[in-house]
């Protein structure tokens, strides 16, 4: 008699519970039926797989086939996962994995314009960090990602939207106030106020930025988290033009030359795996 998966995956209950009893109850099947897959597995193999009936130790054998088994079954879910989430992607859900930014600047744009004409498909959107709108992408946790970025790299997928990156501290504030007095803008004003570091701080190329990253004791990835950190007075951050245009007075938006740095907002796609009808149609909304 062949291998089969349900097998292994038997085995596998066996052997992590330390009894046939244990299995049975999270297979949903008798002892019995337990121990007669168990049996056909060692009649196969030609060896047995645990050190005594109890099934509480295996032996060198059974490790190898408890490794090989973790690994097949691990396998084969990930694989039944991935048709599902697929076929509920065909029939009219999205996944977007995006940076909290570009959640509330083109988004809301482009959700209005493509549901104009895909009323019946399910949005779900979350907002992290650049590298984990990649790590989600690559993973099949999402379908489109859309990220920041500083260079026309291809690798980093294409361009949907440029803005400039900028500080963002408290009107009125001390950072506000040297502004006011010297009429200077530079990045290396974030040395009057604590620096509230999130990755957009490391697109900027300039040695104070660097610097006050490696100090700082304060970082969100969240949008709305960094600006309620500002407006709290607990220190200045770097932020897109796009992100504070409709604040009120209370926050000020200033954009050094030394660089001028701009910030890229770029959707992937996975490579190695077909987007359904739904994703389709969103990837080509975002322009």
């Amino acid at each position: 008699m062949a291998i089969k998966l349900e097998m292994l995956r038997t085995f596998r209950m066996v052997a992590e519970h330390g009894s046939l009893n244990g299995a049975a109850a999270q297979l949903g099947r008798t002892a019995s039926a337990v121990s007669m897959m168990l049996a056909q597995l060692e009649d196969d193999i030609g060896a047995p797989l645990f050190e005594t009936d109890r099934k509480n130790k295996l032996t060198p054998l059974g490790q190898l086939v408890f490794e090989e088994s973790n690994r097949a079954t691990d396998a084969f879910t990930h694989s039944v996962n991935a048709i599902r989430r697929h076929a509920v992607s065909t029939a009219g859900t999205v996944r977007i994995a995006t940076v909290p930014s570009a959640t509330i600047t083109i988004l809301p744009g482009i959700i209005t314009a493509f549901r104009q004409i895909h009323l019946d498909v399910r949005l779900d959107i979350s907002d992290v960090d650049s590298a984990t709108v990649r790590q989600r992408v690559m993973t099949d946790a999402a379908d489109i990602g859309i990220l920041s970025a500083a260079t026309d790299d291809p690798k980093d997928g294409n361009l949907v939207f440029e803005d400039d990156l900028g500080i963002v501290c408290r009107a009125g504030g001390a950072l506000h106030e040297v502004v006011l007095r010297t009429d200077v803008l530079s990045w290396e004003l974030l040395e009057h106020e604590p620096l509230i570091a999130n990755p957009l701080c490391r697109l900027v190329g300039n040695a104070s930025v660097s610097r006050l990253l490696a100090e700082c004791s304060l970082e969100a990835h969240n949008t709305t988290a960094l600006l309620s950190f500002v407006r709290a007075g607990l220190g200045a951050t770097v932020l897109p033009r796009s992100a504070v245009q409709h604040l009120s007075g209370e926050l000020v938006f200033l954009m050094p030359n030394d660089p001028v740095t701009k910030r890229q907002l770029r959707k992937i796609r996975p490579d190695n795996r077909h987007l359904g009808p739904a994703a389709e149609a969103f990837w080509s909304s975002l322009i």
